[in-house]
């Protein structure tokens, strides 16, 4: 057990999910959350902590995992509070859902020693509701797990192996991918998704009413494209800031996608639209039994 004490901190869906996680594969000794009063009773009393303050310096203290399981923003905030005053044994990781801000944030406050102190990680892995209600043991079994190192950074050498192990004792696949890379490709496989999820629900409730029993007429197909359209403001805020140009060119190449089909509704290039989406399924590994495989 490489970790003896770890601070979660952020005890919502993903920073439960963890904590339930490790505890239920014992891969931790003691676990402490922080985050408010209220979200910290609830994290106790479904398991997901042992102990918890609503003070990060408290709740960092004698600890050698720390897991900063907020959204981006208050991440980078917690890394230039918490940067200088964590010993250099303690191993901080994120789960931000950005990395290239993050990345560069830790190389500024961590200093030199930032490769050994510092592991950026982003688990593929959600709900569409928020809440360490809906905090889940297996959320993360089969889910990628992507790592974005810093420069010269070996992320499976000492304790950032040692946590990357762990990750995939939680039944997580690891993938290893530059900071700007990352966020260029969750830009389209995360990031484009809701923000299309979002438009069809809010362009339905325009459209139709809110009391209109529409998902229930449409069906799976449109309550499938619609599910993440309850996710929360307050975590994609802080994405579409820090990924804005990258989420931006996505939407634009989809825009344009959309308004070539638009004008060939009646044409046989319509049927080559379809053709073209067809291979993406096609070509999936995981069509072919492929899960190891993540990038």
């Amino acid at each position: 057990m490489p970790f003896k004490q770890v601070t979660i901190i952020g005890t919502g869906l993903i920073g439960g999910s963890l904590g339930l996680a490790l505890r239920k594969r014992h891969l931790v000794g003691r676990i402490v959350g922080c985050d408010r009063a209220p979200v910290l009773e609830r994290a106790r009393d479904c398991g997901a902590i042992e102990a918890g303050t609503t003070n990060p310096s408290d709740a960092v203290r004698g600890s050698d995992l720390v897991v900063l399981a907020t959204p981006v923003i208050p991440i980078l905030d917690l890394i230039d509070r918490l940067g200088p005053m964590l010993p250099s044994k303690t191993l901080v990781t994120d789960v931000g859902s950005t990395k290239a801000e993050v990345v560069a944030r830790v190389a500024k406050s961590f200093g030199p020693s930032a490769g050994h102190r510092f592991l950026a990680g982003h688990p593929m892995a959600g709900k569409e509701h928020a809440g360490v209600e809906f905090a889940d043991a297996d959320l993360f079994e089969g889910a990628a797990w992507l790592f974005t190192p810093l420069p010269g950074q070996n992320v499976h050498a000492g304790l950032c192996g040692e946590f990357i192990h762990c990750a995939e004792k939680m039944g997580a696949k690891i993938a290893v991918l530059d900071s700007a890379e990352h966020d260029r490709l969750c830009a389209w496989i995360s990031h484009l998704p809701q923000m299309i999820s979002t438009a069809l629900a809010a362009t339905l409730v325009d459209e139709f009413g809110p009391g209109t029993p529409v998902l229930d007429i449409g069906g799976r197909a449109l309550r499938e494209m619609t599910r993440i359209s309850g996710s929360p403001y307050s975590m994609w805020r802080d994405i579409a800031i820090t990924n804005k140009n990258h989420i931006s060119d996505a939407m634009q190449k989809l825009e344009q996608r959309l308004a070539h089909i638009r004008e060939n509704l009646d044409s046989k290039q319509l049927a080559d639209e379809f053709e073209r989406a067809h291979e993406l399924k096609k070509n999936s590994p995981r069509r072919h039994g492929d899960t190891e495989k993540i990038l």
